[in-house]
């Protein structure tokens, strides 16, 4: 999950958007069901596409953390297939 944290601090967010990512991404990685990662997932891309329909953030940011939440929730997957 680092690598996502890595992606999004570059981006230099806004503190309260940070903390929530932080949050999101914490929920990801603490998911120990299928179900429990799909609402952690589903809830941290709601909250990007939040961001996305107020334009909270720009157009490359948003991409970013569309992506760093993929691939947290893809990292956790795969531990859980382990």
């Amino acid at each position: 999950m680092s690598s996502a944290t890595d992606a999004f601090t570059a981006l230099n967010l806004p503190q309260a958007v940070q903390a929530q990512v932080l949050k999101l991404l914490a929920q990801i990685g603490r998911a120990q069901t299928a179900d429990d990662l799909f609402r952690a997932s589903d809830r941290a891309e709601g909250f990007v596409l939040g961001l996305e329909t107020a334009k909270a953030l720009n157009a490359g940011s948003i991409e970013v953390l569309y992506k760093a939440f993929d691939d947290a929730a893809t990292a956790r997957r795969l531990e859980h297939a382990q």
